[in-house]
């Protein structure tokens, strides 16, 4: 690549010993007018510009940034940046940079104040000579109007799922009511079988000139058969009818649009409840539960019920994926915005063209399921406005990672600006 053309100030710098004092003037009108021309296209840009120093202070902002933080007008250079967008990890943000042309992070935080928005903040390190270090560029996007339009396109394909729900239902259902009717139909058979055995073992009604044919009775052999039978028939119907009473329960709860009763809640108590209510199942199948909890979580905004709903979901997929043995790990945590709970299992891992449609209704990578549970899962968190992530590997395993938001998200409350000292009086002449 050709290297690139020095700028006007490089160019000045190299022979400023040899300026005269017009020159100097040139030179000074000229970055005056570069001055002014970046002062307009940054305040021209919808989105925010911050520059941030090494100590966390705003050195410049646009007014962009102004109007999507709250910024004032006067006096905001040299405010903590932290008062302003208390939702970021600025600890790791200014940290120094250990290798040279790191790429820029993204975050996305939600903020309620001036207003409730969603910004894309984009952090960039800035090298400088000075002491000190460089701090960081800011790029604040307001991604408020295309995040509603995700939850409209999230809404829509609500509807359609639900559209093919009702449709696939049908077609679910009808393999155990075709089973049922077949078996109801063979031990019907086998009753009045039975029941003909019965009528021939039965006195005759008298007839005048006749004489009564001999009969065979039912031997135990002939009861003992027919009991065999009518029982793996029995076995058959219950066991469907079990498997029917599943679907019909599931598919009732994806149907289901309950609204969470959001209220300030634990994290870690959620998960240790879900772990009890499916302990005597995990030893059951020789599994072990590794735990590692975070400590001091803040309280998160979630139903408890849901949300544990969610997990027995989650677990028992997680479960099934190991068959008999192996180790379940379950992780909590803090994020910059929310907490999280991860689950991870020693399973055979979900192939990439199956990782794509685990999500999708009635797709299901498991003899007898249903393959509604993780649609119900993702509904329930998608309500209560967190995600939900999945990572697998083949022959490694499968992890599922849940986020939440913080039940307290309060807007930062800005400081007076202390008025600038008035000038000193000069005295008359």
């Amino acid at each position: 690549m050709p290297a690139a053309k020095p700028s006007f100030l490089e160019k000045v710098l190299g022979r400023l010993d040899r300026l005269d004092t017009e020159g100097l003037q040139k030179v000074v009108r000229r970055l005056v007018q570069e001055r002014s021309l970046l002062e307009t296209l940054f305040n021209t840009i919808e989105d925010g510009v911050l520059v941030i120093d090494s100590d966390g202070r705003i050195d410049y902002f646009n007014r962009a940034s102004a109007r999507l933080l709250g910024l004032p007008r006067e006096g905001a250079e040299g405010l903590p940046v932290q008062r302003f967008l208390p939702e970021l990890d600025w600890e790791r943000i200014l940290a120094p940079r250990r290798s040279e042309g790191e790429a820029v992070v993204r975050h996305e935080v939600e903020i309620n104040y001036p207003r409730p928005r969603f910004l894309r903040v984009f952090a960039a390190p800035l090298e400088t000579s000075g002491p000190g270090g460089g701090g960081v560029a800011l790029i604040l996007h307001d991604a408020t109007e295309t995040r509603q339009q995700t939850f409209e396109a999230i809404e829509n394909e609500r509807t359609e799922a639900l559209r093919l729900l009702a449709a696939s239902v049908a077609h679910e259902i009808g393999n155990p009511l075709n089973a049922l009717h077949i078996h109801l139909q063979l031990m019907e058979r086998e009753v009045r079988r039975l029941s003909r055995l019965g009528e021939a073992g039965s006195p005759p009604s008298p007839a005048r000139g006749r004489r009564p044919r001999p009969t065979r009775l039912p031997g135990a052999d002939d009861i003992a058969d027919f009991a065999g039978r009518f029982d793996r028939y029995l076995g058959v119907a219950k066991g469907e009818v079990t498997r029917l009473d599943y679907i019909i329960t599931q598919f009732l709860q994806a149907m289901r649009h309950a609204q969470p009763q959001i209220r300030a809640a634990s994290l870690n108590d959620a998960v240790q409840e879900t772990l009890r209510l499916l302990r005597p199942e995990i030893d059951n199948r020789g599994q072990v539960v590794h735990e590692e909890l975070g400590s001091g979580l803040p309280p998160a905004a979630f139903d408890p019920v849901q949300i544990k709903q969610a997990l027995v979901n989650l677990i028992k997929n997680s479960m099934q994926a190991m068959t008999r043995g192996g180790v379940l790990t379950v992780r909590t945590g803090r994020a910059s915005a929310g907490v999280w709970v991860s689950i991870e299992d020693e399973g055979g891992g979900i192939s990439q063209e199956q990782l794509t449609r685990i999500f999708e209704p009635f797709f299901t990578t498991k003899k007898g399921g249903t393959g509604l549970g993780l649609m119900i899962v993702q509904r329930i968190i998608r309500d209560h406005g967190g995600t939900i992530e999945v990572e697998s590997h083949a022959g490694k395993g499968t992890s599922f990672r849940i986020w939440l938001p913080l039940y307290e998200r309060r807007p930062p409350l800005l400081q007076p600006v202390p008025s600038p000292p008035p000038a000193p009086a000069t005295p008359d002449t």
